[in-house]
């Protein structure tokens, strides 16, 4: 293992002004996003849609330090026969890979998932190396219900993130550990805040029994946030400053930065709280965005699968980049989205 390299490329996903493009839905989940378009889930469409964004030059070279790539997308080719994750690289962003396999109930824990995937993954980081990712992302999913989660669900998941961190650091790869408390539920605030906490110290202990090197890895937690069903909403500012001093509990400044996960926020909603954060200041990592929704829902809807509607669709994407970006620097103002309404 290379510290000083992974040091490097973990600096670099969350250089200032810049975040992670999460493309890298399954085939099942994009499904759903084309579905709600009009668009048929095909090879050829998938490819043609993330091309369109790969190739957005002002939002990838301004405000995109990497791609988040599925399994499918790292091996295709655009149109034109050029590899896509040599695109990426020619806009000055890093490649990445999901490498979990999704999720399987786990035994004995009613409710509760345990995400797979470890079984030959030290195989498939040396293809995935080879093929042009320096960073990989494994996620696992905590919900919050009626008595749960339990110690189970959250030791299990926080051994396999450390494991698999260790794998992606030993084949020379950055890992985005990403603990992801859903926010599909009743719970408020306070009670997320709870389970995020002692979901990240979990994780921090397991990636010390499996001697991960922190600086060469990129933590990808969820906000403290209420849940989607909650009567008790959060401000702006109670969500940013939760977060902040759950994080400041919980990570050690040795990580070189974290990239929020969207989880299910509203465009806005998304690039407010890292506005928020950012502007609190004083903070030993960078804060950005790892998003998917947050940064797709808006140049999928004006891209529609249609050729001619390719340039609205960057233009879109442009735009949510750019606006993200500058919430990574603390300097987005919400009169820029109405502007951009208007």
């Amino acid at each position: 293992m290379n510290l000083d390299e992974l040091n490097k490329v973990a600096r670099a996903m969350v250089a200032p002004g810049k975040g992670i493009l999460a493309a890298d839905e399954s085939t099942g989940t994009i499904k759903k996003r084309f579905d709600a378009i009009g668009v048929e889930n095909t090879e050829d469409n998938r490819r043609d849609y993330r091309e369109m964004m790969f190739r957005t030059a002002e939002a990838m070279k301004n405000h995109i330090s990497g791609v988040i790539l599925y399994d499918e997308t790292i091996w295709q080719k655009a149109k034109d026969g050029t590899p896509l994750v040599k695109i990426i690289e020619q806009m000055g962003a890093i490649p990445g890979i999901k490498v979990d396999e999704g999720t399987k109930p786990l035994p004995n824990c009613p409710g509760e998932l345990i995400t797979v995937g470890l079984d030959k993954l030290a195989d498939r980081l040396t293809k995935y190396y080879e093929q042009g990712a320096r960073f990989a992302k494994w996620r696992a999913v905590i919900d919050i219900g009626a008595g749960i989660p339990s110690y189970t669900a959250i030791r299990t998941n926080a051994h396999a993130l450390a494991r698999y961190a260790a794998l992606c650091q030993a084949a020379q790869i950055v890992p985005i550990v990403e603990p992801e408390v859903l926010m599909d539920g009743d719970h408020d605030i306070d009670r997320c805040y709870e389970v995020t906490e002692f979901m990240l110290k979990e994780t921090f202990q397991e990636l010390y029994y499996q001697r991960v090197a922190l600086e060469g890895m990129v933590l990808k937690p969820n906000m403290a946030v209420p849940g989607k069903k909650s009567a008790k909403k959060a401000s702006v500012q109670e969500v940013a400053e939760k977060t902040v001093k759950m994080l400041k509990e919980c990570v050690p400044g040795a990580v070189p930065g974290v990239a929020f996960l969207s989880g299910g926020q509203s465009d806005e909603e998304a690039t407010a709280h890292l506005d928020a954060m950012n502007k609190i200041g004083n903070l030993p990592w960078g804060l950005t965005f790892s998003y998917g929704r947050a940064l797709q829902a808006a140049p999928q809807k004006a891209w529609s699968g249609k050729a001619e509607n390719v340039a609205a669709g960057q233009r879109a994407f442009t735009h949510r980049a750019k606006m993200n970006g500058l919430a990574a620097l603390g300097q987005w103002k919400a009169d820029l989205e109405k502007a951009k309404a208007a």
